[in-house]
């Protein structure tokens, strides 16, 4: 009987391990190369710990795609950690994150919103021109959750973000990947990239309200992103919070949805009223007076600072948190 009974517990564990190897081993030996800057975490989700921040350029090694979000990775220093799979992050050569398919070769994709259209399904690649909203192309290949490879009207062949606020396929949503506060991962401007890595180094200095414009020595929300995008491009934005979201609005081209941000946006908000939805019911928020601002990292997440006692500049997931709650409109400064 206990010979029996063992047996019995064993199967469960062995199918189960059969499993897990299986999912260790799916990416094995690909190589990722980082595209931009990203968090270097302890686990697979954004609450966790930041080890460090990749820098863009690191090769790593993809040691298991963890979800549609997560690859568990091997730096070069032989350290385990887990990134982003967002193409804006990552690029991995020999696989891609969902793996190649021809369902929708030959349909027809309608351009929603002016997007690059990229040598390679990468946003390190060069960019042939800009899409324009309305261009019609021809789908040859879904490349992977991110990307389509496509063939424009003047018989050009490249690449475009899946992402249906760039792209919509048949009359309907284009399928990209859906998941929460990852939009625009296929049109990161190297620009916008510089803006986010700027804005990193100064990750840890202390808040200060009112901060003195002339040093890097502490920064409130508003000073913090003028210098990163000072330091990035040479462009100096307005000194306020309220300025800034005027600038924006100026440039034309914002939401009042932050998940259709692009990284390198600039998030504004109302103010604190609480840390549930339930305390922004009823609120027209277009009349809220703008109170803070940060900048959109992508993958769901805000650079920015707010108090002394949070830390200074750091980064904040958005869903579900009252920035979620509190934000306003965004758009790019660029």
């Amino acid at each position: 009987m206990n010979k029996k009974w063992t047996a019995m517990l064993l199967l469960p564990a062995l199918a189960f391990g059969i499993l897990q190897g299986g999912a260790q081993t799916a990416n094995a030996a690909s190589t990722g190369k980082i595209v931009s800057s990203v968090s270097f975490r302890t686990q697979p989700n954004t609450g966790s710990s930041v080890m460090r921040y990749l820098k863009a350029g690191e090769t790593v090694q993809i040691l298991e795609q963890v979800n549609s979000y997560w690859y568990k990775v091997k730096a070069s220093d032989g350290a385990s950690g887990y990134v982003s799979s967002q193409a804006q992050y990552i690029s991995v050569s020999g696989s891609s994150s969902s793996g190649g398919s021809s369902s929708s070769s030959g349909s027809t994709g309608t351009i929603v919103n002016s997007v690059s259209f990229r040598t390679q399904p990468d946003t390190g690649s060069s960019v042939i021109r800009y899409l324009k909203g309305g261009e019609k192309v021809q789908i040859l290949e879904k490349v992977n959750n991110y990307w389509y490879k496509v063939k424009a009207s003047d018989g050009t062949v490249g690449y475009v973000s899946s992402q249906s606020q760039y792209i919509t396929v048949g009359g309907s949503s284009s399928g990209g990947s859906g998941s929460s506060g990852n939009s625009g991962s296929g049109t990161t401007s190297s620009a916008a990239a510089k803006v986010i890595a700027a804005g990193k180094k100064y990750l840890g200095t202390p808040y200060e309200y009112g901060s003195d414009r002339s040093n890097t020595k502490t920064f409130d929300c508003s000073d913090f992103v003028r210098q990163a995008f000072k330091d990035a491009l040479g462009i100096t934005l307005p000194s306020s919070s309220r300025t800034q979201a005027d600038y924006v609005k100026g440039k034309g081209n914002t939401t009042t949805n932050w998940r259709d941000l692009k990284p390198g946006d600039i998030m504004f908000f109302m103010d604190y009223k609480g840390t549930a939805a339930s305390n922004y019911t009823g609120i027209n928020k277009s009349k809220q007076t703008i109170s803070h601002c940060g900048i959109y990292l992508g993958n769901g997440q805000i650079l920015h600072t707010y108090s002394k006692e949070s830390g200074g500049v750091k980064i904040d997931s958005i869903a579900g948190k009252h920035w979620e709650y509190r934000f306003v409109f965004g758009g790019s400064a660029l």
